[in-house]
């Protein structure tokens, strides 16, 4: 579990709000024709889509930052709507993973709201990796293994937001790395290390 901040509960708002904004940008086709609504629609952040080669690489050694760890596009589309970064220590649980980096996406200068994204990347030992799955599965996170590594998701009883498929905060552990974001489908966006 992420250490206690006064910012959480704004975080946790801005999940909430964003899971349809990342379950858009990372859907496929529907399935069948849509069915009329007479709602009329909201105005909200364009949804980014994840760039299969990015706009503008940085060196492959560089340093991570909140706008590299993302396409180029998607931080375009955040900047667009006036959204901004902070970055923050990337915990797991209650370990802190050394520079590795956790990033806030939101309109930090309007009015409070519920609307935000969040992103994260650090390079971790395979020792750190097994210490920090197993604190979370310990809290109830749900363990996946696929192609890609091991996804530990939060447990669909206690989510706040999900994406399409159900899927809460994710982390993805890879060989030597993990990244972090608010939904599975989130985690689409993440495009680090570059090559």
């Amino acid at each position: 579990m992420i250490p206690p901040r006064t910012s959480r509960l704004g975080v946790a708002a801005a999940v909430l709000a964003l899971t349809a904004l990342l379950t858009t940008a990372c859907s496929g086709a529907p399935e069948g024709e849509p069915e009329a609504t007479t709602t009329a629609p909201t105005a909200t952040a364009p949804a980014p889509a994840a760039s299969a080669t990015p706009d503008s690489e940085p060196e492959a050694t560089a340093e991570p930052t909140c706008e590299t760890i993302i396409g180029q596009s998607v931080v375009d589309s955040f900047e667009s709507v006036n959204w901004t970064s902070q970055a923050e220590p990337f915990y797991i649980g209650s370990l802190e993973v050394p520079d590795g980096l956790q990033c806030v996406w939101a309109d930090f200068e309007g009015p409070a709201g519920d609307h935000g994204q969040m992103f994260g990347w650090a390079a971790i030992s395979d020792a750190d990796a097994v210490a920090a799955q197993q604190e979370l599965l310990s809290q109830g996170w749900v363990r996946e293994e696929s192609d890609q590594g091991v996804y530990i998701t939060e447990s669909p009883d206690t989510t706040i937001a999900t994406d399409e498929e159900g899927y809460g905060m994710t982390y993805l552990f890879a060989a030597g790395a993990v990244k972090l974001a608010d939904t599975k489908q989130g985690l689409l966006l993440i495009e680090w290390p570059k090559s």
